[in-house]
């Protein structure tokens, strides 16, 4: 049930079993597997659909960017989104798992290790990548018999490195051509692949079946501004929320800010608000504990971690085009996929290196010796395109380009000598892009001179000095506003260039053609634009030791009983992945701790007694997708609705 509470007093109190806070990915996710198990929850949203800007602002705080300046970090509010979705309303969908390596002690990387292993998660990344609607590979096996796979392949599936079958392309694409024909490295890995969501929208995609749970309520403009311990500081007591006045003009009567507030108190309190607001939350929260709750050892907020991108270097292959799989493959669940070169582990650890991952990228957009009509008007739009993207696509003083005049009137004659071609991208983005439900990831046009530059994504190394503290500054609700201090390490830098040295090697060694870079630039390309906007991690890290970590390894908090945390925030290292498919992994594993499957009809039982007051036998409640989804066949150019059947994300 979606609640209206626009009648509601200041001062009412809720009770229930389940208290989420966050309604983004994981807080969904978190929210409707507990409450179709039977469970009482309540989940919490501060913003609404549409989107309330007053809200928005509630993100807003201070970047100390240090030696980088104010470009170091995106402004507080750029990248996340306040409504009922949270950040997946404006996502690019890429989805992947965590590398084996990644959750590893390495004594090369300070800090690192995670207190669980992929054996943990490994049951949770089909169906994330369901709930993502990025596919799980579930019906891979029934393409080819695994003795044909390993005879047609060579490659065993229970490779010691090998990630989930879904996301290994000798595996999920049988038969496809190679990324780069020749390329055969040991040291420098081409089938781990990239899987997109559609993406998917997560406050519209399951708003139905939100409303539809009977044992679910979701409060939409309502911030939770306190956390309240007990007197021994064991459990949360209570959580303070306040409700968006556009909901209601309550009086406030009892508020000095004359906002309507509510008291929630829950069994159970889930933080699924995101690697910097999780952090904001424990650390303003500090009524019963100075420096706020979990943060005995003052390890709140330290080590935030980011990943470094960039787009640098000139890639030339040899041969024609047809050599080159630079594009999107599609799975057979009709999801768009796509390969990068990836360091292998063993070189990882023969070179002590940092995770990095690089994709075949367009040539420089802002040089228009490339000669595309379609990438010139890519650059000419550049004031049209997203912050994070279009502030990449003009690196003029990175290219060292010269009069801006001269630039502009090869981008025009461009569009001219290259029309139909140009006229051919408009087209195909408007039908696979624009109009479509599962949406064209990203630019790919062909590469007639197969020259590349890579799109580099590269793991950071967690310190403790890179942290969010709060100012001194307060938002609406009269909560301390953040301030971001992300910090990078020398070690960072040299681990990318270590990096690229190796995949120019065995690109040399394979003699499939040239990979050029400058050792010099290398710093600035990196760093020009500071931290990856979207992926705010370890601010709350998970171990086993409170001396050390903020949350357990089932992500409780320590110290409190009652308090567990699903976000990025508990990642103890980046890794080279998006974090996505890993946030809901996480949660699908702290539901199943939290409520066993087994364990369904004894919670459907107790939620019906907090609910009436009395018991009642329970019944077992079939699965309803009531939210059924069309996309847009990607094999198709004809916007096709698909009717193949939509992965079931309920147990």
């Amino acid at each position: 049930m979606i609640a209206d509470t626009a009648a509601w007093d200041n001062g009412r109190v809720l009770s229930t079993e389940f208290c989420v806070v966050g309604a983004g990915p994981a807080g969904i996710t978190l929210a409707l597997t507990l409450a179709e198990r039977g469970c009482q929850v309540l989940l919490l949203e501060s913003g609404q659909r549409p989107l309330d800007p007053q809200a928005q602002a509630l993100y807003a705080g201070e970047v100390d960017g240090g030696p980088l300046g104010a470009q170091a970090h995106s402004p507080p509010d750029r990248f996340r989104m306040r409504g009922l979705g949270g950040s997946s309303i404006r996502w690019g969908g890429r989805c992947m798992p965590m590398d084996p390596i990644d959750f590893e002690p390495r004594p090369w990387v300070a800090w690192s290790g995670w207190p669980i292993g992929p054996q943990d998660l490994a049951p949770y990344w089909a169906p994330a990548g369901d709930w993502a609607e990025a596919g799980s590979g579930s019906g891979i096996g029934a393409i080819a018999a695994l003795d044909t796979m390993e005879q047609t392949t060579g490659w065993t599936p229970r490779d010691a490195n090998a990630g989930p079958d879904a996301y290994d392309a000798r595996r999920a694409l049988p038969g496809a051509p190679p990324l780069i024909a020749g390329f055969d490295s040991t040291r420098v890995h081409t089938h781990g692949l990239e899987r997109f969501s559609c993406p998917t929208d997560f406050g519209l995609r399951y708003r139905r079946r939100l409303a539809q749970a009977p044992t679910l309520q979701v409060l939409q403009g309502a911030t939770c501004t306190d956390l309240r311990l007990s007197a021994d500081g064991r459990r949360v007591q209570s959580l303070r929320v306040c409700l968006s006045p556009s909901h209601g003009s309550g009086s406030g009567a009892g508020d000095p800010r004359g906002q309507r507030c509510i008291e929630v108190r829950a069994r159970q309190v889930l933080l699924a608000a995101g690697g910097l607001e999780t952090a904001r939350l424990l650390l303003d929260s500090d009524e019963a504990q100075p420096g706020g709750v979990g943060n005995a050892h003052d390890l709140v907020g330290r080590f935030y971690m980011c990943h470094l991108a960039a787009n640098l270097g000139e890639l030339q292959l040899t041969g024609g085009p047809e050599r080159v799989r630079h594009g999107y493959e599609i799975s057979p669940e009709g999801v768009y996929c796509r390969r990068r070169l990836a360091i292998a582990p063993e070189a990882q650890r023969e070179h002590r290196l940092l995770n990095a991952v690089a994709r075949l990228h367009l040539p420089p957009i802002a040089d228009p010796r490339h000669g595309s009509g379609a990438l010139s008007a890519l650059y000419l739009a550049r004031p049209f395109i997203s912050h994070e993207y279009g502030r990449r696509l003009g690196d003029e003083v990175a290219l060292g380009l010269g009069a801006r005049a001269l630039r502009w009137g090869g981008h025009a004659k461009n569009l001219v000598t290259d029309a139909p071609a140009t006229a051919a991208f408009l087209g195909h983005w408007l039908l696979r892009r624009t109009l479509a439900t599962r949406k064209f990831p990203s630019v790919i046009l062909p590469n007639r001179r197969n020259r590349f530059s890579l799109e580099l994504q590269a793991e950071q190394v967690p310190h403790p000095d890179s942290r969010v503290t709060l100012s001194d500054t307060r938002d609406a609700l009269g909560q301390r506003r953040l301030q971001v201090g992300w910090r990078h390490q020398a070690q960072d830098v040299a681990s990318v260039a270590h990096s690229l040295a190796i995949m120019a090697a065995e690109i040399a060694r394979h003699g499939v053609g040239t990979l050029r870079w400058s050792a010099d630039r290398l710093p600035a390309d990196l760093l020009r634009y500071g931290a990856y906007g979207g992926h705010h991690l370890g601010t709350a890290r998970m171990g086993r030791d409170p001396r050390s970590s903020v949350v357990d390894p089932q992500c409780r908090v320590h110290g409190v009983d009652n308090l567990h945390i699903a976000s990025s925030a508990v990642f103890p290292t980046s890794g080279q992945a998006n974090p996505t498919l890993t946030i809901l992994a996480l949660a699908l594993r702290l539901a199943d701790h939290l409520v066993p499957p087994e364990s369904q009809t004894q919670a459907k039982t107790q939620a019906h007694t907090l609910a009436t007051g009395t018991p009642a036998q329970p019944t077992q409640r079939p699965h309803r997708d009531d939210s059924a989804h069309t996309a847009q066949d990607p094999s198709s150019t004809q916007g096709a609705r698909d009717t193949r059947p939509q992965p079931a994300v309920s147990p």
